[in-house]
């Protein structure tokens, strides 16, 4: 069992009950979209939030991303971390057929990719605190230099990047700085985008 301080906030009931297999700590069900009205949870969020903090682990559609926005938007920033779980093709095996994404929910994503994610977002766990990476940080004029934002082939290799750190395609600019600066430092920033650079060009000259 891993022991985490923050208050993890998960979609549905079978994210709850897998989580609860292997971590030791407080995890709330928001019930999907019906957190949208429902007032008294919004209420029970905001106080554990005040006491342990909390970490949103929605899944990696628009739909977990919209319920994540939400809830983020009604707690204050510096009592919400957020957790990502990477865009996983598939489905659950309790599912007859895959979500309307084809994406892997929380439920069906394994435990070590969640914990690495957990972990990532900046969570106690078993009592030991991750450490932002020291040094410069990663800035957004550094995405647009890197080619990420602003440019033709950007989507391209923000797909390529969320492949390599297991991060799902579907993050904004700001939630993709915070991911990149607490799991790189600028350094291995640079030399990561250098080589998914040079992989992206070897695709092209291969026309593939």
């Amino acid at each position: 069992m891993y022991k985490i301080k923050e208050t993890i906030i998960v979609e549905g009931t079978y994210d709850k009950i897998k989580l609860a297999r292997f971590i030791d700590g407080i995890i709330i069900e928001c019930g999907g979209f019906s957190v949208f009205s429902n007032k008294p949870l919004i209420k029970t969020i905001q106080a554990v939030a005040s006491e342990t903090g909390i970490v949103i682990l929605t899944d990696s559609d628009a739909a977990g991303f919209k319920i994540r926005n939400f809830i983020k938007n009604h707690v204050p920033a510096d009592r919400v971390k957020n957790a990502y779980i990477p865009s996983v093709k598939g489905k659950e095996k309790r599912k007859i057929r895959p979500g309307k994404e084809g994406l892997l929910g929380v439920e069906g994503i394994s435990d070590d990719i969640i914990i690495e994610a957990l972990k990532t977002a900046g969570c106690e766990i078993d009592g030991n605190k991750k450490i932002c990476p020291r040094g410069r940080a990663i800035s957004k004029a550094d995405l647009y230099a890197s080619g990420l934002s602003g440019g033709p082939d950007s989507a391209a290799l923000r797909r390529r990047l969320a492949d390599e750190l297991n991060i799902p395609l579907r993050i904004s600019s700001n939630m993709l700085l915070d991911v990149l600066n607490r799991l790189l430092s600028y350094d291995e920033y640079i030399r990561l985008i250098e080589g998914i650079s040079q992989k992206a060009e070897k695709c092209r000259e291969d026309g593939l």
